[in-house]
């Protein structure tokens, strides 16, 4: 696989339109990375990350992570891509709930301009409310604070503007890397922001547990914690890349004076058919109360409440200390499973499938075309759907189980791991084809 990845680049810099789109790709990230280390003009920042240092919500390691650094240190893109993020999973599941969202997306590529076109404005709107929020949120716990010392109403409107615009600015470069650079913009943004936090999680994990020891217990702890990381990063390329093919028959028709037909093909149903999404709303909800109390300045509620709140904490999972607290891993389990079934039951429709097979002479050898095929792609849908949320799972509580029983506390987990190898296997993959459509517009030209 790594002899594959390096082939694949090697070949597409020796072309010149591709060698110029990956450049391209390569800038924008740079732009990104210093708008991440770039504060908000008087903003002190030192207080607010003193501030985010001594929260424990679950989701706000995660939050950092995906926002590359930005959200810590409170800079001019530190909503970064997550309103866009937001935005795009709402419009999937208007699309389904809408109507004449529905008829746009089965326009072609106008109807997804449209479309896209309104997730641009609600990305906007998004990011101008999470703006409001955090500044007027943060002024009255007093941790946003100015290096000047004035906090009069230009200031928060500065901050309200400058968060909403370089929310809106990512998601510029997000499209524009996607028209003229490599693979997906903004999963590609959201990647290098993932990938930036790495080095510090390494720094953490060599602290904890290799600086300090002596040189058997040193190389016993490095060779373990490799061990692990491969081995997670092997099973998440295995989870992505598996898939069940549905054989499909097409019959002969007559055509003019032809016959045309009879050839055959395959659906390919992912294992992992909804990618990271359950993780990421399952992750969402169960930790939206600590964040709630941990801006409103009530994170230490006592009794019951407290004890609910713990449960809902996944820093608070595998503790040997707290076993109660564990029991809250149940409930993210079943989250993961459910929305796992829903989100492919809103982005696959078996229906619809069945209908256009037969629209277009198709069956599946030894299915009835019609109500049979709908009924044994629902059934062959259910169980790879839970194989894929088992695997997701593993992938999610491995790092949960390291984190509460050794103390291994990192914002890379298997939610980022997942997003790293299904961008980096996609991209590519996208590579790959557009250095396979140069060669034989090459071939055909000479």
């Amino acid at each position: 696989r790594g002899d594959l990845m390096l082939e694949t680049l090697r070949n597409a810099f020796k072309i010149k339109d591709i060698r110029k789109k990956i450049i391209f790709t390569f800038l924008m990230l740079i732009v990104i990375r210093i708008g991440s280390c770039l504060p908000i003009p008087g903003v002190d920042s030192d207080v607010f990350a003193n501030w985010f240092a001594s929260q424990t919500a679950d989701g706000m390691g995660f939050f950092d992570a995906i926002t590359g650094g930005s959200f810590y240190r409170m800079s001019i893109f530190a909503l970064n891509i997550t309103p866009y993020i937001t935005s795009s999973i709402i419009m999937q599941l208007l699309t389904i709930a809408i109507p004449k969202l529905e008829e746009m997306q089965r326009d072609g590529e106008e109807g997804r301009k449209k479309i896209a076109e309104i997730t641009r404005y609600l990305t906007v709107a998004l990011a101008l409310i999470e703006a409001v929020a955090m500044t007027i949120g943060f002024r009255r716990g007093g941790y946003l604070e100015f290096s000047s010392g004035y906090q009069g109403v230009l200031d928060i409107i500065m901050v309200i503007f400058t968060l909403t615009a370089g929310s809106a600015v990512l998601m510029w470069i997000g499209e524009r890397i996607t028209e003229k650079g490599v693979g997906n913009g903004i999963s590609i943004v959201l990647t290098i922001n993932i990938i930036s936090r790495m080095p510090d999680d390494i720094k953490t994990l060599y602290d904890q547990f290799i600086s300090g020891k002596n040189v058997p217990k040193a190389i016993l702890a490095a060779v373990i914690i490799l061990a692990i990381i491969v081995g997670m990063v092997l099973f998440v390329v295995y989870l992505q890349g598996g898939e069940r093919r549905i054989p499909v028959q097409y019959s002969k028709k007559m055509a003019g004076r032809k016959m045309v037909g009879g050839q055959s093909s395959n659906i390919p149903l992912k294992v992992n058919t909804a990618g990271v999404i359950p993780i990421i709303f399952a992750s969402s909800i169960m930790s939206f109360p600590s964040i709630i109390l941990s801006f409103v300045g009530k994170s230490d509620i006592k009794g019951i409440g407290g004890t609910l709140i713990k449960m809902l904490n996944s820093n608070n999972w595998f503790d040997k200390t707290n076993p109660v607290a564990s029991l809250g891993l149940i409930l993210y389990i079943v989250l993961v499973v459910f929305f796992a079934y829903f989100y492919t039951s809103i982005t696959f429709n078996p229906m619809e499938v069945a209908d256009n097979m037969k629209k277009q002479g198709g069956f599946i050898p030894g299915i009835r075309p019609g109500k049979s095929t709908v009924d044994y792609l629902n059934n062959l849908l259910s169980y790879i759907i839970f194989i894929g949320a088992a695997g997701l799972t593993i992938v999610a509580v491995i790092p949960f189980f390291f984190n509460g029983f050794f103390k291994a506390n990192v914002s890379f987990g298997g939610t980022s791991l997942i997003i790293i190898v299904s961008v980096i296997l996609e991209t590519l993959k996208q590579i790959d084809s557009m250095t396979l459509v140069r060669t034989y517009k090459g071939f055909l030209n000479s």
